[in-house]
Order: C-alpha cells, then sequence, then structure tokens
C-alpha cells in the first residue's frame, strides 16, 4: 500500500515525538503515598523525575554544551476517587518496587491514560531560587486547607507541584555544586590550603590576579565564563519550557495524525516570582495554559529595573513605618542593636558574619503574613541578654539563641539562586541589561538625599529623634558576598555574583504582542490576577500598567486588594484560588 506524504509525515512526526518522551527519562522516585485529608477524601502523591536540557535558546548561554541535561523534580498529587484507583495504586504500583524507576512511571502513565491535561493544574511557585511546598506538610489538601484543597474540589483531579531547575530537588544549585561543577572558579577560596601561597586581599580582582598569577587566573576566567552561561539557563524562559516536558511526561502519546492537537494545562498558577514565569508561558508557548491566575506575579515589564526598585524602596519604607506604629518600643530596641552590631559584629555558627546590614535584611518578611509583626517583635525581645560586668554594671549581648535563629533564618546561604539571579528576573532583553546591582543603587541614592534611609546615621541618634532605623525589603546586595553570608562569598561566588550583575545580553522574556494575542477573545487562554494594594515586594503601579487598557495584559481580570499582603496565597488560599477562578469562568464579577 503507497504511503502519501502526508501520511509519511505523520509517521515521521509521530516517531519524533516517542523519542522525545524516551528523552525525558520519566521515572517514579519512591512508591507512592497515601493520606487521610477529611471529607472522606484520600489524597494519593506520587514523586517523579524527568530530565531536560540545561540549555535551550534565547537565554544567551551559547556555550553550555549542548546535550547537557539535568534533572527536574515534581509530585503529583489526586483524589482516590474509586476501587480501581486505589487498586492501581496500593496492589499495583506499590507491588512494582522491584521493577525500574523507569517502568514504574510506564505503569503511571498507562492508568491515567491522559489524552490531555484539562484536569491538571501546574504551580509555579515564587522565587527565583525555592523549590515547590511538598504537598501535606508544606501544602495542605483538604478541602478547606489550601488553594490546592480547594482546586481538587473545583474539577481538577491533579495538583502539579514541579521544583524549578535548579531548586529543591531539580538538580540544586548551591556553593557546593557550583565548586563540584566549576572547580577552577574556586581556585582562590582558600589562598593558604595545600601551601598554594596565594596572597589575595579581599577586594582582589580578576585583573589584577591575572597580573600575579597568570596560568590560574586564566582558568578562573574560563570557568567564570562557563558558569555564567551555565546559570543563565535557570530563569524562566526555560522554566517554562521544563513546565511543558513535565506535562508531555504524565500525556499518554498522541495517535499517529494527532500531533499538532493542542494539549496545553487546563490551569497553571503563579504566585510571585511563578506569575513573572507565567507571562513568559504567555509569551513563548504555542499553546500556554487554558486558565492563568497571577496572585501577587504580574511582571512589572513595562519599567526599568532601577524604577521599579525605586518604587519599592518607598514601599518597604512604608511597611516599616507601619510595623514601628504597632511596636513603638522597638524603635530603640533596633536602633541599640544596630549600633552594637556595627561596633563588633558576632560570627554566626555557619561561618558567616551578622553585620548590621544583614540584620536588617529580616525585614524580608514584613510584606509577608498578618503574623509577621508579631513574630519580628518577638525576636527583638529575645535578641540580648544582660550579664554583670566587672565594674559592677549589667551589660548586655547577643543572645546564642538569637544567633542560631540569625543563622537559620535568612534562606540565602542554602539557595543561592535567589541571590545571584534575583535582579535578571528584571532583564527582558539586552535593552533592559545589565541590572548591575540596582537595589543596591538606588538604595545608595535615596539615602544620600534622604538620610532617614541610612542605618549608620538613624542608629545614633538619640531618644529625642523618632525617626526609625529602617529594614530592607526583598533586595540584594553586593556585599552579601563579602562575608555575610558564608556560602556567597569567597572569590569564586563574589566573582561569579558580580559578572551576573554585568550581564549585558540577558534574551528576552515577555512579548507584548503575543500575550495579547494567547489571551485575546475567544482565544488561547483566559487570565486572573490579585494585585495587593501594599504589596511590598511587586510595585502596585509597575502592575496596573501592565493590566491597564491598551497593556499587554488588558485582558486579564484584575481583582484589586488591600485585604491580603503579598502572602495572600499562603495565608488564605482557598478563598483567593476560589476567587480568580471563579474570574476566570465568569461566575464571579470582578471587576464589577
Amino acid at each position: 500500500m503507497e504511503v502519501t506524504i502526508d501520511q509519511s509525515n505523520q509517521l515521521q512526526q509521530h516517531a519524533t515525538t516517542v523519542s522525545s518522551r524516551k528523552e525525558l527519562n520519566h521515572r517514579l522516585v519512591s512508591p507512592p503515598s497515601f493520606h487521610a485529608c477529611g471529607d472522606g477524601r484520600t489524597v494519593v502523591v506520587t514523586e517523579h523525575r524527568i530530565s531536560v536540557l540545561t540549555h535551550r535558546s534565547n537565554n544567551g548561554a551559547a556555550d553550555v554544551e549542548i546535550n547537557a541535561k539535568l534533572d527536574v523534580f515534581f509530585t503529583v498529587s489526586e483524589i482516590i476517587e474509586n476501587e480501581s484507583d486505589d487498586y492501581f495504586f496500593r496492589k499495583i504500583l506499590c507491588g512494582a518496587k522491584s521493577s525500574s524507576p523507569e517502568k514504574q512511571a510506564s505503569l503511571y502513565v498507562n492508568h491515567l491514560g491522559m489524552e490531555n491535561a484539562d484536569e491538571c493544574i501546574i504551580y509555579l511557585q515564587g522565587g527565583p531560587g525555592f523549590g515547590a511546598s511538598p504537598p501535606i506538610c508544606g501544602l495542605g489538601l483538604g478541602d478547606s486547607s489550601s488553594w490546592a484543597g480547594k482546586a481538587l474540589s473545583r474539577g481538577f483531579k491533579r495538583i502539579v507541584l514541579m521544583d524549578q531547575r535548579g531548586t529543591g530537588k531539580s538538580s540544586p544549585i548551591t556553593k557546593q555544586t557550583l565548586q563540584n561543577r566549576f572547580p577552577d572558579l574556586f581556585i582562590f577560596d582558600d589562598p593558604d590550603e595545600g601551601g598554594s601561597g596565594f596572597l589575595l586581599t579581599k577586594d582582589q580582582t580578576i585583573d589584577q590576579l591575572q597580573i600575579a598569577y597568570p596560568d590560574q587566573s586564566k582558568n578562573v576566567v574560563t570557568a567564570l565564563k562557563e558558569s555564567v552561561d551555565f546559570l543563565s539557563c535557570f530563569r524562566a524562559d526555560n522554566i517554562v519550557q521544563d513546565a511543558e516536558c513535565v506535562k508531555n511526561a504524565l500525556l499518554m502519546v498522541p495517535t499517529i495524525g494527532s500531533e499538532s492537537k493542542p494539549r496545553p494545562w487546563g490551569a497553571a498558577l503563579g504566585q510571585s516570582f511563578g506569575g513573572f514565569c507565567l507571562m513568559t508561558y504567555l509569551s513563548q508557548i504555542e499553546d500556554p495554559p487554558k486558565v492563568c491566575i497571577f496572585t501577587g506575579g504580574i511582571a512589572p515589564m513595562l519599567s526599568s529595573c532601577d524604577d521599579i526598585y525605586t518604587s519599592l524602596w518607598e514601599a518597604v519604607k512604608e511597611r516599616n513605618l507601619r510595623y514601628y506604629d504597632k511596636y513603638p518600643g522597638d524603635i530603640e530596641t533596633v536602633k541599640k542593636i544596630v549600633r552594637l552590631l556595627l561596633s563588633d559584629p558576632p560570627a554566626l555558627p555557619s561561618g558567616g558574619s551578622l553585620t548590621a546590614r544583614r540584620f536588617l535584611q529580616l525585614g524580608v518578611s514584613l510584606g509577608g503574613s498578618p503574623a509577621s509583626f508579631a513574630s519580628l517583635h518577638s525576636l527583638l525581645t529575645t535578641a540580648l541578654v544582660e550579664y554583670g560586668g566587672c565594674d559592677g554594671e549589667n551589660q548586655e549581648e547577643f543572645s546564642r539563641a538569637f544567633l542560631k535563629f540569625m543563622d537559620s533564618v535568612q534562606p540565602f546561604d542554602n539557595h543561592p539562586l535567589y541571590f545571584l539571579l534575583h535582579e535578571s528576573i528584571y532583564c527582558d532583553g539586552p535593552k533592559s541589561s545589565p541590572a548591575n546591582w540596582s537595589a543596591h543603587r538606588m538604595f545608595e541614592k535615596i539615602s544620600s538625599i534622604q538620610p532617614e534611609y541610612d542605618f549608620e546615621f538613624t542608629s545614633q541618634t538619640n531618644s529625642s529623634d523618632h525617626r526609625p532605623t529602617l529594614f530592607f525589603g526583598e533586595m540584594i546586595f553586593p556585599w552579601m558576598a563579602d562575608g555575610d553570608y558564608a556560602e556567597l562569598s569567597g572569590f569564586g561566588m563574589k566573582a561569579l555574583a558580580h559578572a551576573i550583575a554585568k550581564k549585558d545580553d540577558w534574551g528576552q522574556l515577555y512579548d507584548a504582542e503575543k500575550m495579547r494575542l494567547a489571551l485575546g477573545d475567544g482565544w488561547k487562554s483566559k487570565a486572573t490576577a490579585a494585585i495587593y494594594f501594599d504589596d511590598m515586594y511587586v510595585s502596585f503601579d509597575a502592575c496596573m500598567k501592565v493590566t491597564k487598557r491598551g497593556g499587554p495584559m488588558e485582558k486579564c481580570k484584575v481583582w484589586i486588594t488591600n485585604e491580603y499582603q503579598h502572602s495572600g496565597l499562603r495565608d488564605d488560599g482557598e478563598q483567593v484560588f476560589d476567587k480568580l477562578l471563579g474570574m476566570a469562568k465568569g461566575s464571579i464579577q470582578t471587576p464589577s
């Protein structure tokens, strides 16, 4: 029987699809776990891994090995709806423990038999640099316990939580893994180790080292370029491609001739930076999720990085003032702590140093949950302990419990992507690059004009001066690699951070016209967004530029509220999700 050209093309396309599916190397990580979630609901959670390409186009990482791969970890949470499901998960899948992880994944996919992803919702978490909250212990699955529990009651059969590449269990990026991958980058980190004889000063540059140690410096320069190119692959453009790979791994291979039929996610929920990723989804993926839900995550794509941070510093100041209105006694407490830290910053158990500026980074929590003010106040009241001095007068020092808490509460050591790539999320192509430590530069500029931002000044004012010392917000600074954080410091990490900050050829993340097209009337996707009026992390005004009439996301239905802070999805997830999903479906008339 003669094969037509169309049939031949279909066969070739089908073979390509099957081949690409095999390359994902989908496997189950462990046997399924079962959880009673109330109201007669039993939820089964499965843990998965796939392998994806490290480097794709559009990210300015030309020197990354073309076929290099990394792992992406994700969980799937679903309700056991009938005896057939129960038998499969408890008997067949649990009984297949002796089979290969790939075979177990194949059994799972065949049992699902998903021809489309209409009943799946994928969650894109905030950050960048953090893994998704694990189901049950980090995210409740009861009907009223979280957004995910509510989603399972609103027609979604499966909740997919993906650790974005480089985070959680997805080939995590830490100083340790970077040292293993790029050992030459860290040649100068331990100058006395092994009698190397390197004599480095704290602020020595590569240019200076190339004169003193030309051979070693050549290797460092090569490793630095390779590491910058590598980390350039960990932004939203690749994250959304990974999400597509996760979806494809769960779907049945399409039948011959049906490969071109769209099979998008039923929905995607983007919190904070996850919303930024969702805007990249709308810009770069041909068939984005049918419903796109944003919570505190409208990327300020029409504003410059410097303008964004200028606005955010004002929001941080306002949030500080609200905190001190609630706890006016803490004005003097914070000034005292800052003075002590400026005078003699103590070493921390991890090897870092509790400087005044590191202490003030506790302010990152002030835009969070309703308990954030009380939590900070409680911590400050336990920071100092008194002891009798040799002159008979009581003196104060930092409690060991406080120092241990400070060492663990700040996430940067364990999640360096947050430090290394945070400002790059505002770099939408070469025209908005480099970021060049924008938050720090804007802080220096503002504090030179408005002294109330200068913590060294305000901490020295007397009790009659009621101007408080202001905590910082969600900002990163170059000095974080100067010994304040042990895992961010050393010559290698510092050089890497500065090279990324100065990178001026970032790929484009957003496409206004494609977003308009994807969200057009009767087109591919619907979008709804919660925009928090008092948001300390995402500029309200910048969000409104994007969503106003004529903006790239003018078709996104917007709910503006000051009932919640940036953490609304965590604090009241079932209500926030229910409202936004209702807006998308047209059952809730917001805006009115």
